[in-house]
């Protein structure tokens, strides 16, 4: 199974493109996964400039490509989940080049970017276009008057419900 899940700073800001022929977008980042390393290994690693972080290169695709342009930026957290896929090219001096990206099929944004650019550790309620990117298509409303629409066990069970030992619960 080829699958990935990385957390991360972006080390620069996203690079959207658009395919000429199709009008696809195409986003490319790179994020910053810290190492898990003992405080003391940390310090020893930086005392010799030795990285303590690796740099992940990532792509993604379509709506969701459009999606981190929009929404992230240099520095800030995010979360992928995707595929590694690896690759090669000849460059122009004639060498054989190899690549290895994160293909992104899924993106949390932990830092978000509102609508006067600046960022929160919170999802944004409107963009600047009045859409709020969201990877479930369906959100869910939570009551205002917490106190008015209250539900307890009882309510569906009955006042002698006891969840310890009633067998009216099915697990």
């Amino acid at each position: 199974m080829n699958q990935v899940v990385l957390m991360g700073r972006l080390t620069r800001d996203p690079e959207l493109t658009y395919n000429n022929t199709t009008g696809n977008a195409m986003t490319r980042f790179s994020i910053a996964v810290d190492r898990r390393l003992s405080r003391e290994k940390k310090q020893e690693m930086e005392s010799r400039n030795q990285p303590t972080a690796d740099f992940i290169n990532c792509v993604c695709w379509g709506r969701l490509a459009e999606s981190v342009n929009n929404f992230t930026a240099k520095g800030k957290r995010v979360m992928v989940e995707g595929r590694i896929q690896t690759g090669s090219y000849e460059a122009q001096d004639g060498t054989r080049r190899y690549t290895t990206d994160v293909v992104v099929s899924n993106v949390e944004f932990i830092d978000w970017k509102d609508r006067d650019n600046s960022f929160q550790n919170q999802r944004p309620q409107n963009s600047q276009n009045g859409n709020s990117y969201s990877q479930n298509s369906q959100r869910q409303n939570f009551p205002q008057n917490k106190e008015a629409e209250a539900v307890s066990d009882a309510d569906f069970f009955g006042d002698d419900f006891n969840p310890v030992d009633d067998d009216r619960i099915p697990f």
